[in-house]
């Protein structure tokens, strides 16, 4: 009722103000809110306002919405901002107490807050427990974003000025856990011998329901709080004593007082809109539809009104949210006469210019045209200064103005746009398994994982048949599961990347694939030898027959541990960010850390892997019988030619495919 009041009286003095909207009359549309019955509380009180501009013969010259009027609960307005946040119009101006969440641009780019920030309330509130010597209070706020952020205002202040808190009760946004705690939050405070208390919270919520049943069970303490707690202490049956408790903490604004005035001799039957005290039953604010002094709304008569008014103890000046109400009129009218201004002089303007251009037209005298936005000027040589040629941005840089003699370049989170008169945001991203390289790269580590297997599976089944036994299935065994790690492997290079994936990457896979590649080197010397130093009398019979050659995978290993040792102790990988190497993206990745260890690395297993070429050539001759010399040739050849050009690519790719 008091919003209506006040969104009454401003229409009011508006229309009568002859230099605000001259020959206009500003109107509005009342629609509904409704009540929530389980909670006898208004739940959702929405306050539409539909702004139209009107002729004198009150004919709508504008037949759609341009602006809604929204609050006092932000969760109202948070859905009707999302609702118009793909429409130009119209615009959604939000009168409740100030929230952080509709300030969020991104979410809601059309919706205006009336209200100012609480950025001084905690040291409002400190200074007012200083002013009566209070050194213990109690808190209670809400479990948001918003509580704890005043939680934590309000400690910094608290610190610094030698206060300390008794306790803090966090209420929860849900109400069944709300219920299985509300016990331990009221013992909390009866129990405390702190005698003023800090409340800090939304209205309609269980904060709410918690300060009604402290109320309810007779809680006797100074209540500290904000203007958007002041109507409960305005409803038919509050206690009085706790009334004259509690300090309420309110914007500062200019008091009007004509607003009282206005109240007692509003008279609704005189509004085309057809508000009736029956459309605005709403206004008692515990949810009832019944007045005791009238059997029927529709026979209230304006006396009466003021008479229930005065006795419910309605104030008679404007609160926070009605002084917000009262602003935004005053800013849509003030906008619209703006409009309104701007069209008569642009309608003067182009008359005056079309005639100019018809009695006197002005001829252009320059050297060069001026350079659009996304140019800068490119000087001629030998000539005047005012005679230059337009040239385009370079890449990643901007001009937002005409004639501008140089490119900005765009910050290293942003880039450049197609026109180049805009840096716009970076998008992040890495390597995900959604993309088309990862699900493909990861298919392809599960397939040859899955064929590795098998292939072990073949060989465990038929481990004691001659082919296996003289192609050493020790060294068999050892190759292919080496080999199966090192196609998992591959997964770690996938996702999003942290400090443990970015470390086994590559110190992983490096030990495994060492381990691979010695296991070949063994078994190629291990072939070699069988033919070559096998007649007796030859003096290196002892290396094949006492298993020395065993000991060439633990060793070539361990070389690479060394290497990998060094790697993470001086200079380890780490997540890192690449801005430039795609563009519009920056790409979150894995720093190598030290490059030179790393290419020690790599090049250990160049090396290893040519030995292992160099010996199997050497036995590719030999009777292949049992034995898998020409093979084991045959593979390295490819090997070392699958390496080189890997290693050629690897320098030449860049981004998040490297």
């Amino acid at each position: 009722y008091e919003f209506v009041l006040a969104m009454l009286f401003a229409i009011e003095e508006i229309n009568r103000n002859p230099d605000l909207l001259p020959n206009v009359t500003l109107s509005f549309t009342l629609f509904g809110a409704h009540c929530d019955s389980t909670t006898t509380e208004v739940n959702s009180l929405n306050l539409f306002s539909k702004y139209e501009l009107i002729n004198p013969n009150y004919i709508c010259a504008m037949s759609s919405c341009d602006v809604i009027l929204t609050g006092p609960s932000w969760t109202a307005s948070t859905k009707i901002g999302t609702l118009l946040c793909y429409l130009h119009s119209p615009k959604p101006i939000t009168y409740g107490p100030f929230h952080p969440i509709l300030s969020d641009y991104d979410r809601f780019p059309h919706l205006y807050q009336m209200a100012p920030r609480d950025t001084y309330l905690p040291l409002a509130m400190v200074s007012l427990l200083l002013h009566f010597k209070w050194t213990w209070v109690g808190l209670v706020i809400t479990d948001d974003d918003q509580g704890v952020q005043f939680f934590s205002n309000l400690r910094q202040e608290m610190h610094r000025n030698e206060i300390c808190l008794a306790f803090v009760n966090v209420i929860p946004v849900n109400m069944q856990v709300y219920i299985m705690r509300a016990e331990t939050y009221y013992n909390q405070i009866v129990t405390s011998s702190a005698k003023v208390v800090i409340i800090y919270g939304e209205k309609n919520s269980t904060l709410e329901v918690s300060f009604r049943r402290w109320e309810c069970l007779g809680t006797q303490r100074i209540w500290v709080t904000t203007s958007k707690w002041n109507t409960l202490t305005r409803k038919r049956d509050f206690n009085l004593d706790l009334y004259l408790n509690t300090f309420i903490f309110s914007h500062h604004h200019h008091e009007i007082s004509s607003f009282k005035n206005f109240i007692q001799t509003v008279n609704f039957s005189t509004y085309p809109n057809g508000i009736t005290l029956k459309q605005l039953s709403w206004m008692y604010f515990n949810c009832s539809t019944s007045i005791s002094y009238c059997k029927t709304m529709n026979n209230c008569s304006s006396n009466t009104i003021l008479e229930w008014l005065l006795q419910h103890s309605f104030d008679m000046s404007m609160n926070d949210d009605c002084y917000n109400i009262y602003n935004a009129a005053y800013a849509v009218a003030h906008a619209f006469h703006e409009k309104l201004i701007q069209q008569v002089d642009i309608r003067g303007m182009e008359k005056q210019t079309h005639l100019m251009h018809e009695c006197s037209q002005i001829p252009i005298s320059v050297c060069s045209m001026t350079c659009s936005p996304g140019f800068r000027k490119s000087h001629q040589e030998g000539r005047a200064a005012c005679c230059f040629d337009c040239s385009p941005c370079p890449v990643n840089e901007i001009s937002n103005a005409t004639g501008m003699d140089q490119c900005v370049k765009c910050p290293d989170e942003q880039y450049a746009n197609k026109e180049h008169n805009c840096c716009l945001p970076k998008a992040v991203t890495f390597l995900a398994y959604e993309d088309s390289l990862g699900m493909s790269l990861a298919c392809m580590a599960l397939g040859f994982s899955a064929l590795t297997t098998l292939v072990l599976g073949i060989f465990l089944k038929h481990q004691d048949t001659p082919i296996v036994k003289a192609n050493n299935r020790t060294l068999s065994y050892i190759l292919l599961i080496s080999l199966l790690f090192c196609f998992l492997c591959s997964l770690l290079f996938i996702g999003h990347p942290n400090l443990v994936t970015c470390i086994l990457q590559q110190t992983t896979f490096v030990v495994l694939f060492t381990m691979a590649v010695s296991t070949v080197l063994a078994k190629t010397i291990t072939v070699l030898l069988a033919f070559k130093i096998t007649a007796p009398g030859k003096r290196m019979r002892w290396m094949l027959v006492s298993g020395t050659l065993n000991f060439i995978i633990p060793i070539c290993t361990l070389i690479q541990l060394f290497f990998c040792g060094i790697w993470l102790g001086t200079s380890p990988p780490f997540v890192d960010t690449d801005a430039y190497s795609e563009h519009g993206h920056i790409i979150i990745m894995c720093n190598k850390g030290s490059v030179t260890v790393f290419y020690c690395v790599l090049g250990y297993i160049t090396s290893l892997a040519l030995v292992s070429f160099t010996v199997a050539f050497l036995a590719r001759k030999l009777p292949d019988t049992f034995n898998e010399a020409k093979f084991l040739t045959f593979s390295m050849l490819v090997f070392c030619s699958v390496w080189v050009t890997f290693l050629l690519v690897y320098q030449s790719t860049r981004g998040k495919f490297m």
